[in-house]
């Protein structure tokens, strides 16, 4: 099986932004839920995968993050909105439940 790697991007309900890269999202989504994933993230909640971009090689992802990094904030938004313009979180289509409620953990699928 071909690793892959993920440019991702959390969100709360303010719309604050987050954007890392991984090589396992469920793994990076838990890691974030249970507070030892990012001080950011846990600071700010940031508990809604809201956009997702699927890398075949590492360099490619780090290129890539660094890339939205150097971005205004509208740019970002105007990508989350291209694909997510509700904002929705798209954590359970990546392998991943929804939050039992805004402040508790996330579960992983079985």
């Amino acid at each position: 099986m071909k690793k892959t790697f993920v440019v991702y991007i959390l969100s709360n309900w303010r719309r604050v932004i987050y954007i890392g890269i991984t090589g396992s999202l469920a793994r990076r989504l838990q890691e974030h839920s249970l507070g030892t994933g990012s001080v950011f993230v846990r600071k700010y909640r940031l508990r809604r995968l809201v956009y997702v971009e699927v890398c075949d090689r590492a360099a490619d992802a780090i290129a890539r993050e660094k890339q939205l990094k150097g971005w205004l904030r509208r740019r970002k938004i105007e990508l989350i909105e291209t694909m997510n313009p509700d904002w929705r979180d798209l954590s359970g289509e990546w392998g991943w439940r929804e939050p039992l409620d805004s402040a508790g953990p996330h579960r992983v699928k079985d």
